[in-house]
């Protein structure tokens, strides 16, 4: 019997391994070339868990299959280390500006019958943590644009200046993405992106004497139905599925693969040929294991890898949980703090980051 369980074991082990081999090369094929090691990449942690397990199973009974496990973990060690920091970088110094990014999901408009508004509740955290810029992202306006920019206006201080764009109408009103800065704002663009609802504006803010380029994005994201929901909610329940509701999941996550490595080569190219020093962030909806994330965060620096502490998770919601949140930066200014703040107003956690200028 027990040496059923272990063959059984070992061909359990030589599948999740390869799984796993597999996701790594998500971050360096474009899901436009090859689809397949997009999927893995975003099943990458749990994956990472389900080999942790089996290499434990092997190691208690002291097997030396525990090996197959270890080393393939090793050998994307940078992966993990991409969720999770485990050690916080000891900083006395003093942000001289801070930015939050956060995705508010329309303040909950959507969420069917019953729900209620979290525009207040979200505006007290702005006012509690008082950003010197605040990028948002799925900003609901509906037909009061004007109000609803006044108050997070006043939720940040005084003499705030904003940006603002509405991408799509509602049957409410308009939705949009929105930064708003205490610091003069001199030039707004944007970079529209064909065939999809998202949006990516670029802001140029005056700190002192020196201008800076942010960009506040809203990548495709899945654009799951209610059926795709329901039939994750199955999954996670150990319900039955139909062909049909798998089907339409794969075909809602390839989309969005697809047309998120396309937006990450124009944003990058943007963001290379910007005139100034650069921030870029918002929800790119796509994992460190991601050929979107690596393709815009070359050449930049990850302000959770650098300042922040933990796992790096920012969304919990109709999938898995998963780190698509992101505060990156050139090497002109410097992250001496990041955190994430587990506020649950939206399916997405803020991420804020506070920033020095790099000697």
């Amino acid at each position: 019997m027990r040496k059923l369980f272990r063959k059984i074991l070992l061909a359990i082990n030589i599948l999740f391994a390869g799984l796993l081999l597999l996701s790594y090369l998500a971050v360096l094929i474009s899901p436009e070339d090859f689809i397949l090691p997009a999927f893995f990449g975003l099943m990458y942690p749990y994956l990472l868990i389900i080999n942790v397990v089996i290499a434990v199973i092997w190691a208690v009974n002291l097997k030396l299959q525990a090996l197959l496990s270890v080393g393939v973990i090793l050998l994307g060690f940078s992966h993990l280390m991409n969720y999770i920091k485990p050690s916080r970088a000891a900083s006395g110094v003093e942000p001289l500006f801070s930015l939050m990014s956060y995705n508010v999901r329309l303040f909950n408009l959507y969420e069917g019958p019953g729900t209620v508004s979290t525009e207040t509740e979200i505006l007290n955290l702005v006012t509690e943590e008082q950003p010197d810029i605040l990028c948002i992202q799925e900003y609901y306006a509906g037909n009061d644009w004007r109000g609803i920019t006044g108050r997070f206006s006043s939720a940040m201080g005084q003499q705030i200046e904003s940006h603002v764009k509405m991408t799509g109408r509602g049957a409410t009103g308009a939705y949009g993405i929105a930064t708003f800065s205490r610091f003069p704002i001199i030039n707004r663009g944007e970079i529209i992106h064909p065939n999809s609802p998202s949006l990516t504006i670029y802001t140029d803010l005056t700190i002192g004497s020196d201008t800076f380029r942010i960009f506040n994005n809203h990548l495709q994201s899945f654009r799951l139905g209610r059926t795709e929901r329901s039939f994750i909610a199955g999954i996670m329940g150990n319900q039955e599925s139909r062909y049909s509701e798998i089907r339409n999941l794969y075909m809602s996550l390839r989309d969005g693969f697809v047309k998120r490595a396309s937006q990450a080569k124009v944003l990058k190219a943007f963001i290379d040929n910007s005139p100034y020093p650069v921030i870029v962030t918002g929800d790119f909806n796509d994992t460190p294991v991601s050929y979107s994330y690596r393709k815009i965060r070359k050449g930049l620096t990850d302000s959770f890898l650098k300042a922040g502490y933990g796992a790096g998770f920012t969304y919990k919601g109709n999938y898995p949980p998963n780190r698509i949140d992101y505060i990156l930066h050139d090497n002109r200014v410097k992250a001496v703090r990041f955190n994430v703040s587990k506020v649950r107003f939206s399916d997405h956690y803020p991420v804020r980051a506070g920033f020095i200028l790099s000697d």
